[in-house]
C-alpha cells in the first residue's frame, strides 16, 4: 500500500462524508427500516466492548437493530435538517481485521464526521426545531469492495454519538 497524499485523503474523505450525510439523514426521516444498513456488523473489541458504539442523547444503544427499533416503534416522525458537516481522516492506513485492505486510494482510512443541524420530532407544524450535534467514525465497508453490480454502502458507522442541543 502506498502512502495517501493529503490531497487525495481530503478529497476521498470529503466525498465519502457528503454521500454518507446525504443518505443517512433521509433514512432517519423516511426510511427507518434501512437504519441498520449504515452500521458495521456487530462485533466485540478485545477489551469486551461492543462494536459499533452507539450513544444516542446520553443513552448507550446496544446495537444497530436496537436503534432501528427505537426509531421505528418509539420515535415520532422526524425531520432532520443538516446545516453543516465536517470531516477529518483519523487513520490513513486502516485495514479491517481479517482483510488485506483495498488497493483503491482512499479506501483504507477511518473518517471522523461531525454534523450539526436542526431536528423536529412529530407531525405538528407547531413542533419546535431543536439543534443537534452528531459525531461518527466511518470505516470502509470491506464487503462493498468484493461486489459487482450490488449497491452496498462504501462506508459504515463504527462509532456514533448524537446529542440534542439544549
Amino acid at each position: 500500500m502506498t502512502a495517501l497524499s493529503a490531497d487525495i485523503a481530503t478529497k476521498c474523505s470529503t466525498d465519502a462524508t457528503q454521500k454518507f450525510v446525504e443518505s443517512y439523514y433521509p433514512a432517519l426521516n423516511s426510511h427507518r427500516n434501512q437504519i441498520t444498513t449504515f452500521y458495521t456488523p456487530t462485533a466485540t473489541m478485545p477489551d469486551g466492548k461492543p462494536l459499533p458504539i452507539i450513544v444516542w442523547n446520553g443513552n448507550v444503544i446496544p446495537d444497530p437493530a436496537s436503534l432501528q427499533k427505537l426509531f421505528e416503534e418509539q420515535m415520532p416522525r422526524s425531520y432532520y435538517d443538516v446545516q453543516d458537516y465536517d470531516c477529518h481522516v483519523l487513520n490513513p492506513n486502516y485495514v479491517a481485521e481479517g482483510t488485506q485492505g483495498s488497493n483503491t486510494p482512499g479506501k483504507n482510512m477511518t473518517i471522523l464526521v461531525t454534523v450539526s443541524g436542526y431536528v423536529k420530532y412529530g407531525e405538528s407544524r407547531s413542533v419546535t426545531a431543536r439543534g443537534f450535534s452528531e459525531n461518527f467514525v466511518l470505516v470502509p465497508n470491506t464487503a462493498a469492495a468484493n461486489t459487482r453490480g450490488k449497491h452496498l454502502k462504501e462506508w459504515l458507522i463504527q462509532s456514533q454519538n448524537f446529542r440534542l442541543v439544549v
